[in-house]
Formats: structure tokens, C-alpha cells, sequence
């Protein structure tokens, strides 16, 4: 493909996937340092309600979810090549479903854990917002629903970070670390929304999981981490809010303070 084009794809793309969320989120960042209220005062939510009826709502959310899922069909047909799989290609397939559970459930130990650690200390030191992960309500579709929303954004950012990005600046001539350190960067970027724990979690979470894709050559295990880890956390988050109210717990929201489009 001819490099000018290239350039122009991998642009447009960003522009209206995880580049866009990027710079709203640095944006937001920005205006939330810039107004009275402390950053660790400040509230964010994940998965808010989109309508006050509760069917209407879900339907909201399932819509949300697959125009987001388009999103990933658009970046895999961009990869996909005459007499090529692109989904083979960059791993996104069930041949070594094992193997890829596997592996994925390693990573939720090696970033999760940490990730969750660093979140309390950013709350604690009142360098990261509170992030108000599911509002879980009594409808039977619920978790459902955090399922999906979880799995979407699994399927967005590792297949648009990891397989679509790495494929695409590999052959504008890039190396492979500054691939994953420019991945790393749009990563902790468009969670920029959140403080500054999350800015580094998702850093450091950006390099191991860029390594990992380049030692292993498959997104699903990636994929699989990502998902399993943001279950946990969606499905986790009432009870981790009722035993741990002043780090995990919504704060009231200070007048001024600003509702961000919430990123993946």
C-alpha cells in the first residue's frame, strides 16, 4: 500500500476511534485541573445510564456497544488482504483458545492486581478521580449488559491498539519499541479523563500488553485479559464500593466539575 495512504488511513482511523477519545480526555484533564474543586473530589463514570427508563436504556447501551463493535469490523477489514485472514493474522481467532485463556489470565495477575493497587493509591494521594465503574441496577439485564460493554471495550482497544496499529506503523518503516511506547501513549491518553494513576496504570499496561503481542503474535489473549479484567472490575464495583466507600465510593459531584464523554 502506498505509504501517503497509509498515512492518511491510520489517521482518519484514529480520528474517529481511540485518537478521538485521546484528545477529549486530555481535554477534560486539562479543564479538571483548571477549576476549584481538587482533582480526588471529582467523580467519572464508566457505564452511565443513557435514559431514565429502564428498557430504553439498555436498548441505548446495546446500540452503543455495536456501533463501537463496527468500529473494530472497519479496522479488520482495512487489514484484510486477498488470500490473507486478517483475523488469523493478528490472532484473533479460537485455534489456540486454551493457550490464549491461559495467558490472559496470567496478565490479569501481573495488571490487575497492580492496576487496582495504584488506583487506591492515586485516590488516596488525591491524584485520581473517582470512577464510578457500573451503577448496577435491579434489572435481570444488567450484568449482562457489563458483560458486553466489558467485551467491547476488550475488542476496541486491543484490536484497533494492537492489531490494526502495530501492522500499520510496522510498515510506514516504525521499530518495535517505538511502536509499543507510541501505542503506550495513546493508551494512558485517552484514560488521561480519569488522573493521573490511571495515566500510568495504562502506560505501564500498554508496554507490558505491546510485548506481549509482539513476543506472541495473537491479540486474543490480550483480548481476553482486558475483558476478564474490566468484568471484575464493572461487576465488582457496588461491593467494592460498600466495603471500601472513601476510595472505591462515589463522591458528591462539585458544581463546576465536568462530565467527560467517558472513554473506553
Amino acid at each position: 500500500m502506498n505509504r501517503v495512504r497509509l498515512r492518511w488511513e491510520l489517521g482518519i482511523v484514529l480520528a474517529v476511534t481511540l485518537g478521538q477519545s485521546a484528545l477529549y480526555s486530555v481535554l477534560t484533564l486539562v479543564r479538571r485541573l483548571t477549576i476549584s474543586v481538587p482533582l480526588g473530589q471529582q467523580q467519572t463514570a464508566l457505564n452511565p445510564s443513557r435514559d431514565d427508563a429502564a428498557l430504553w436504556d439498555a436498548l441505548y447501551q446495546i446500540l452503543s456497544v455495536f456501533f463501537d463493535l463496527a468500529l473494530v469490523a472497519l479496522v479488520v477489514y482495512l487489514l484484510w488482504e486477498p488470500g490473507s485472514n486478517a483475523l488469523r493474522r493478528i490472532g484473533l481467532d479460537f485455534t489456540r483458545f486454551g493457550g490464549d485463556a491461559g495467558r490472559g489470565i496470567l496478565l490479569i495477575l501481573v495488571i490487575g492486581v497492580p492496576g487496582l493497587g495504584l488506583y487506591a493509591v492515586g485516590r488516596t494521594l488525591g491524584a485520581t478521580v473517582a470512577v464510578q465503574a457500573s451503577p448496577l441496577d435491579a434489572a435481570w439485564w444488567a450484568v449482562p449488559l457489563l458483560v458486553l460493554s466489558a467485551l467491547r471495550a476488550g475488542l476496541l482497544e486491543e484490536v484497533i491498539m494492537l492489531g490494526y496499529l502495530f501492522d500499520r506503523l510496522r510498515r510506514l518503516g516504525w521499530g518495535w519499541w517505538p511502536i509499543i511506547i507510541a501505542s503506550a501513549t495513546l493508551r494512558a491518553a485517552y484514560h488521561a479523563y480519569q488522573g493521573f494513576g490511571p495515566i500510568i496504570g495504562n502506560f505501564v499496561m500498554g508496554i507490558v500488553f505491546g510485548w506481549c503481542y509482539k513476543r506472541w503474535g495473537r491479540v486474543m489473549p490480550l483480548v481476553i485479559a482486558h475483558t476478564l479484567i474490566d468484568v471484575i472490575a464493572f461487576v465488582g464495583y457496588p461491593l467494592a464500593a460498600a466495603l471500601w466507600p472513601g476510595i472505591f465510593g462515589p463522591v458528591p459531584a462539585p458544581s463546576g466539575t465536568p462530565t467527560p464523554t467517558p472513554s473506553p
